[in-house]
């Protein structure tokens, strides 16, 4: 089935051929993007598909069928209101019933596995699995907050994988899906179109909206942050100004790209739905993935890291970690998150008189960090690309001993710091775990001893 892709803000080619069993695509290479956050983008993978003027004509074009999904309730306010029109070969009604299916390692909200717990955590790596394993499988869920039936909350998870998702597509009506690669590339096949994520960028599915992850190389892992509550939006900038930080232009929209037939051996498609905490299968009989063309800014987006524009003192002090937000979910508290994506990027520290690593500190907010790749600059061993930590409300924590010396005596003169590219989930809530996360053996143990040795400097 060759498609030719039109979209108004450029022009690609491409085609969708049904992808067997075990195999890999490379539809990824030339992919062309609709640029722009919260933007509102259109596109038709076949001239004439979009109707102009109206968003339900008596017939749509192509013999299509409209159909709408939205993000957000009808009467959000305008700036908040998230909605896209798509016209498809078959409507998304045309289904049989759904079956509960097993779980796995994936956890939603409320969590409840073990009791509420102060202690510093940190991980290894996400082990690879030995199985054949695709994203849906190799979901682990490391905890959350909030309850998934009151949108409200986050879940996090790690992935680790070693197949696509063949004959099956994803979606969680519970929540968006943040996904951060830190090893492997993927190409995601969406309802809107295709976007490709390898480490040092970001993939943000919305909620509902159906995806398939295939590999581009032998194996991939990365995390995920599931946010139950508001969509993500960038941040406000206030004093800062009309620009810095992440630029909406930098975030790539897929352009439309469709498939018809199912891609099982049999001609269907497993559909797994996440609902209410848990999964549900149903097997059509068609790809769903057969959006023809489509407009409206409830879209999924892909983000290179490495385009954040960092901003920092150039005077003194260490700024709070809130100056590397890329995107917030807000709550009904002004100012409060539900969950912030925090990045440390490549940047210079040029402080004077400054501790420059990030200081000692408790935080009414819990902190989730990943590393995905190199080194943080306030741990000198133990957080390794792959690895995690958790420092939970008013958890003590800042940098280890061997850091703390060092940058104690360290001479000031402008530093680059390009080594590492870490992120944070920073959330309002205390991040419960589950007792898989407390009890893996890529946990690491005696996390407590990387402050020990600390002297006592006072001199009175």
């Amino acid at each position: 089935m060759d498609v030719t892709q039109t979209t108004q803000v450029s022009q690609i080619t491409g085609h969708s051929d049904t992808v067997g069993e075990g195999s890999r695509s490379d539809d990824s290479k030339d992919l062309g993007y609709s640029p722009g956050f919260g933007n509102e983008h259109s596109s038709e993978a076949v001239a004439g598909a979009l109707p102009l003027g109206r968003n339900a004509p008596q017939r749509a074009p192509l013999g299509l069928y409209a159909e709408q999904l939205s993000g957000t309730a009808f009467t959000e306010p305008r700036a908040h209101n998230r909605r896209s029109w798509l016209y498809r070969i078959r409507p998304s009604a045309a289904h049989p019933p759904f079956r509960r299916i097993a779980n796995g390692a994936l956890r939603s909200a409320p969590f409840h596995d073990v009791e509420p717990d102060p202690n510093r955590l940190r991980w290894g790596p996400q082990p690879l699995p030995e199985e054949p394993t695709d994203f849906l499988q190799g979901l682990v869920t490391i905890g959350g907050n909030g309850d998934v039936l009151r949108r409200d909350g986050i879940g996090i998870h790690w992935y680790a994988a070693n197949r696509s998702m063949d004959a099956r597509v994803f979606s969680s009506a519970d929540g968006e899906f943040l996904i951060v690669p830190q090893q492997g590339a993927l190409l995601l096949r969406t309802e809107l179109g295709l976007l490709r994520a390898e480490p040092g960028h970001i993939a943000l599915v919305p909620r509902g909206m159906r995806f398939r992850v295939e590999l581009l190389e032998e194996s991939a892992r990365g995390y995920v942050c599931e946010n139950y509550g508001r969509p993500f939006e960038l941040p406000e900038l206030g004093p800062i100004g009309a620009n810095g930080l992440a630029n909406a232009r930098d975030f790539m929209a897929p352009v439309a790209f469709f498939e018809d037939d199912g891609h099982g051996r049999d001609g269907t498609t497993q559909v797994v739905n996440k609902f209410g905490g848990n999964l549900w299968a149903a097997d059509y009989d068609h790809s769903p993935l057969d959006v023809v063309a489509w407009h409206g800014n409830h879209v999924p987006y892909v983000y290179d890291l490495r385009r954040f524009n960092v901003l920092g003192s150039i005077s003194y002090d260490h700024p709070d970690p809130s100056i590397f937000t890329v995107l917030t979910s807000p709550s009904d508290t002004p100012g409060l998150a539900g969950v912030d994506f925090v990045v440390f990027a490549p940047r210079w520290l040029v402080g004077e008189d400054t501790f420059r690593p990030p200081y000692f500190h408790r935080n009414v907010m819990s902190e989730f960090m990943g590393l995905i790749e190199g080194a943080y600059d306030a741990k000198a061993a133990g957080f390794v690309p792959g690895g995690a930590s958790l420092h939970n409300m008013m958890s003590a924590h800042g940098p280890d001993r061997t850091t703390f010396d060092r940058a104690s005596g360290a001479e000031l003169v402008p530093q680059r710091v390009d080594d590492g590219l870490a992120f944070m989930f920073e959330t309002r809530w205390p991040v419960l775990v589950t007792e898989s996360a407390l009890s893996a053996g890529h946990r690491q143990q005696g996390y407590d001893r990387v402050w020990e040795g600390i002297e006592r400097n006072f001199r009175p």
